[in-house]
């Protein structure tokens, strides 16, 4: 596995254009890996702004080129990017050790309808619901954020992504001459800032490594421990 971070230019037209989007970001992500580069798997990214920098962090099973994503959206004189062999910081997880996390998640939850499938995706998007949805899922990931009362977790951030997405349906059918369809996503978005107990080391790893939650290929799901925090 790979971590990789690139810096993104948010005054760069090209920037400009992908941070708007998360289906051009998404793409642009993808182009990174080439036909030969084996088993890409799924990929997650996540973009963090702040007031100095814009940062595109990615974590792969194959390691990316992102060559073009500098040229069209980065500092192609000066910077490059950084990919780093994931699977050392992921060996050396243990139970007991805490770390500081980010994620930013997709909080939704499925609603049954009484028809004995899955039911409905439902969006949380009220500050209670998505801290809510975060602690409570906490134990799965392997992981201790404290009580309901007391979290070390904070919702640092939450929005909500509207951008318009072309049906694979549509696409398929432009080679046969019909007008292409074009759908409008929404995605309810929460960044979660804390820090966290490892309880159950492989349990995290699984997270780290496939993400969670839902909208994945949109810049949610990625969790990233950033330094370890001295008990």
């Amino acid at each position: 596995m790979y971590l990789t971070r690139c810096e993104i230019n948010p005054v760069a037209r090209g920037a400009r254009k992908l941070l708007g989007s998360p289906q051009a970001m998404h793409a642009a992500v993808l182009a990174g890996f080439h036909a030969g580069s084996g088993d890409v798997g799924r990929v997650l990214w996540r973009v963090d702004q702040d007031r100095k920098h814009t940062w595109l962090y990615l974590v792969s099973a194959a390691e990316p080129d992102l060559t073009h994503l500098i040229d069209q959206a980065g500092w192609p004189a000066t910077q490059t990017w950084d990919t780093r062999d994931y699977g050392r910081t992921l060996a050396r997880l243990e139970a007991g050790q805490r770390w500081a996390f980010r994620l930013r998640a997709n909080p939704t939850s499925n609603v049954r309808d009484g028809s004995g499938g899955r039911g409905k995706r439902v969006a949380h998007v009220t500050v209670a619901q998505q801290m809510d949805w975060f602690v409570r899922r906490a134990p799965s990931f392997g992981i201790d954020v404290g009580k309901d009362e007391e979290p070390t977790v904070v919702l640092a951030g939450r929005g909500v992504d509207e951008f318009r997405r072309r049906s694979d349906s549509s696409a398929r059918g432009g080679a046969s001459g019909r007008t292409p369809s074009w759908g409008q996503v929404t995605v309810a978005w929460a960044q979660f800032d804390g820090t966290l107990t490892v309880v159950d080391p492989d349990a995290l790893r699984a997270v780290l490594t496939g993400g969670v939650g839902s909208a994945k290929a949109y810049g949610c799901g990625l969790l990233t421990l950033a330094r370890s925090v001295t008990p």
